[in-house]
């Protein structure tokens, strides 16, 4: 799961909550789809009820079980996560340039591999090799749809298998 939001505050007094979007614009949320909250190391899913953007990265919002100022507060300053956003755009990173956190370009996406349980890419490096690279919301440092940048937490020694 990836985090797309940040609840800032309640709202009124029936449960409204003020969510801020990350890197994600509000017209672009599947309101179909769960979000989640963390709740004792659990993710606990709730679905949107009402979705009233505000400006170009807020919204207020209603979800499921909320239902009073009490229940809002208790959400207030909470990181929001969704698990589809990686997945509907999947299609959208081919061909995009995988960095490093530190800066240095791995290669370009050239593929996906869907093992069970953990979706991963192919990254055609610069030398014409191609290495699989975990695609897992921990490793996910940034996603600029400007500039088709995908920055990766890579972890130690994958880059030298062959």
């Amino acid at each position: 799961m990836l985090q797309i939001a940040q609840v800032l505050k309640s709202n009124g007094t029936d449960g409204q909550l003020l969510l801020s979007f990350l890197d994600i614009a509000p017209e672009d949320i599947d309101l179909q789809e769960p979000v989640y909250i963390v709740f004792d190391g659990l993710p606990v899913p709730f679905y949107f009820e009402s979705f009233t953007p505000r400006g170009n990265n807020r919204a207020l919002v209603h979800l499921t079980g909320v239902r009073s100022l009490r229940d809002a507060d208790e959400l207030a300053g909470s990181p929001v996560y969704a698990d589809y956003f990686v997945q509907e755009e999947e299609e959208d990173f081919t061909g995009w340039q995988v960095f490093g956190e530190d800066g240095v370009r791995v290669g370009e996406v050239s593929a996906y591999e869907d093992i069970p349980g953990n979706l991963c890419i192919w990254v055609r490096r610069p030398d014409g090799t191609e290495v699989l690279l975990p695609l897992h919301e921990d490793l996910v440092r940034s996603v600029d749809e400007k500039t088709g940048t995908l920055t990766l937490s890579i972890p130690d020694g994958i880059l030298n298998l062959q």
